[in-house]
């Protein structure tokens, strides 16, 4: 028995380890290419805030939502290569998300010495519309991305019957969606080429609890949920 958990424990350590490299080459790669862009349009981060500059960026920003959606199909990629059924696949997922996440955030710091502080905002995607919050939002859940992620892709490594209640993947989903919208609460202001100033945290909380919630019955002990 020992012996087994033995093997459970390096084939897991492994794949951490696959995964943390993936998401911190994609995050190194991605912070380049923005320190160069931004050099090539002779820009900074401030200026070239979400659409301010649509007379220089042309159709990049096209493009750029192409690049993101290519980014999300890299993570899934890797999570699904790590994962042996769908909810280890999903918490792969999760994990390489929330380091790549912040992974570039840090590399930008590094390259450029921004974001200057938590508190500064930043275009975070442009599906369907933009995405913008101060950097502690996004960094926040890609670290409940990476603590949930590792424990649940931990547990369904060493037990094959661990599922998601039709409830609580529900709780996930609608907790997921109202971050999403505290995201986007401002989106026309950004469309319009303004930067927020506020940011719509009450509704994040609520998100984030509510995904928390239903994630819970994944993450604690000697809790196996099921369909």
């Amino acid at each position: 028995m020992a012996e087994k958990a033995e093997v459970v424990s390096s084939h897991f350590f492994r794949r951490v380890m696959v995964v943390l490299t993936f998401a911190l080459a994609m995050a190194y790669l991605e912070s380049a290419v923005v320190v160069y862009l931004q050099r090539a349009l002779s820009m900074t981060p401030e200026t070239l805030f979400p659409l301010r500059s649509k007379s220089v960026l042309g159709n990049l920003g096209a493009i750029e939502v192409g690049r993101e959606f290519a980014t999300l199909v890299m993570l899934v990629a890797v999570g699904w290569l790590a994962g042996r059924c769908g909810i280890e696949r999903f918490a792969w997922v999760a994990v390489a998300f929330g380091i790549w996440d912040i992974g570039y955030y840090f590399f930008l710091w590094i390259f450029i010495g921004w974001p200057t502080g938590l508190g500064t905002y930043d275009l975070l995607f442009l599906i369907p519309v933009p995405w913008v919050a101060p950097v502690w939002a996004p960094m926040l859940v890609s670290v409940a991305l990476i603590f949930f992620g590792l424990a649940i892709a931990r547990r369904s490594r060493s037990s094959s019957s661990l599922q998601l209640r039709l409830r609580d993947g529900g709780l996930m989903v609608c907790g997921g969606v109202i971050v999403i919208f505290s995201f986007t609460w401002h989106f026309r202001a950004t469309l319009s080429g303004a930067v927020p100033t506020t940011f719509a945290w009450p509704i994040f909380t609520i998100g984030m609890a509510l995904a928390v919630l239903g994630i819970s019955p994944l993450y604690r002990t000697g809790r196996r949920t099921k369909l």
